[in-house]
Order: C-alpha cells, then sequence, then structure tokens
C-alpha cells in the first residue's frame, strides 16, 4: 500500500468504516516469536528517511524495535499496558533502546503519524502515546478526519497547520517508504511487529512476556 496526499484524503474517512474496524480487531490472540525468522541487527537499524523516532540509551546492550499502527487495537494495548512497564524498568535504566516505526495499516493511521513528525521531535512519542488512548474516539468516529482534526487542537495545531501537514507529500513519502522497507526486507505484514536484537515477535505482548525474552539477553551483555 502506497499512498499520495490525495488519496490520503480522500480516503481517510472511508478508512474509519472499512480499515480502522479491520484494524482494531487483534491480529493475535497472544505473543508469538516466529523462530524462523531473525533480521540482521545492523539492517534493522538503518533508519528510514525520516529518521528513527527511539527513547533511550544509543548504546543500550538491547534494542527493541516496533512496527506499529496508530489504528491497531493490540498496538493501542501495549501503549497503555505494557510499554510504561518497560520504560520504568529498562528504558529510563538505560537497559533498553525503544524505536517506534511507522506501518499505518489505512490511511487515517498514515494521517495520525504524519501529525506527530510534524509536533516536533520532542513530542513525537507523547502524540502517539495521545493517539493510542484515544484511539476509539478518533478512529470510530463518524468523521474521523474531523475527529483527528480536533484531537490535534489538544497538541497546537490550527486548521492550516494540520492541513499544511496532512498535504506535505514528502512526509507521506517517508512513512510510505518505512511501512515498504518493513514489508520487503523484514517481512512485516501486520502490527504489532517487535524485533528485539534482531529476533522477532508478533502480536500482543505483555510485561511478563519481555521480562522473559530481556533477561537472558541483558545476563550476556
Amino acid at each position: 500500500m502506497t499512498l499520495t496526499r490525495r488519496r490520503l484524503l480522500e480516503t481517510a474517512a472511508l478508512a474509519a468504516a472499512g480499515f480502522a474496524a479491520l484494524s482494531l480487531a487483534p491480529r493475535f490472540g497472544f505473543l508469538s516469536q516466529a523462530a524462523a525468522q531473525e533480521a540482521d541487527q545492523q539492517e534493522l537499524l538503518v533508519a528510514g528517511p525520516l529518521g528513527d523516532k527511539s527513547e533511550g540509551k544509543a548504546d543500550a546492550p538491547v534494542t527493541i524495535i516496533e512496527y506499529a499502527s496508530l489504528t491497531c487495537g493490540h498496538c493501542a494495548h501495549f501503549a497503555a499496558n505494557t510499554y510504561p512497564a518497560l520504560k520504568e524498568k529498562y528504558i529510563d535504566t538505560g537497559k533498553v533502546r525503544f524505536i517506534l516505526r511507522e506501518f499505518p495499516l489505512d490511511p487515517l493511521a498514515a494521517a495520525g503519524f504524519m501529525l506527530a513528525r510534524c509536533a516536533g521531535d520532542d513530542k513525537f512519542f507523547p502524540v502517539v502515546e495521545l493517539m493510542f488512548r484515544e484511539q476509539r474516539q478518533w478512529a470510530y468516529a463518524e468523521k474521523p478526519v474531523e475527529a483527528l482534526q480536533n484531537l490535534s487542537k489538544q497538541l497546537g495545531f490550527t486548521q492550516e497547520s494540520f492541513q499544511a501537514c496532512l498535504t506535505n507529500q514528502e512526509l507521506l513519502d517517508g512513512v510510505n517508504a518505512v511501512r515498504q522497507r518493513g514489508v520487503e526486507k523484514f517481512g512485516v505484514n501486520s502490527t504489532p511487529t517487535f524485533f528485539i536484537n534482531g529476533k522477532v515477535y508478533r502480536g500482543a505482548i505483555e510485561i511478563a512476556d519481555l521480562d522473559k525474552i530481556l533477561q537472558p539477553l541483558l545476563d550476556k551483555a
């Protein structure tokens, strides 16, 4: 799926009724490790044209890369229920670097990521957190673009800056490129997909799961 800015604006409204309902449904009921799939860590760490958005020390012994969609229910669950503990236990203590990469499942999610980028480097993660927290309000809205614009006002966007962001073709191309590379290079086909020091894990993930995965890696560091 490669989006153009015209298609983004024309189909975002339709996405709420179709794509959003689909993507908010569970993709996987449990965490699964695709044991046969392991990506080269150095290739994984190559950022897309927009640069990576990350939290934690650049030289942390463990790197987690999440491919997420803002209209994905399991992604929202991870953001609300797992990420705070992950941040407190591992990211803030210098043990884990966390990278979030855009993998929009629909035009509405692409628009949300574009707004997060437009908000500024220091606001990317707070904006993403807000969008996940309010996901059901804007992703299921009868008029999703209007709901997204109302949400953007909380972030300081005006009508003009909102429109300017969503019609920025270079930005949209960058989001597309991140998604496309995930598909073609690393076999990402659903959200959330996590790469933890190169090993891929798909679906719902809880902090207890992460504890079991991370501790052996940290013991080796």
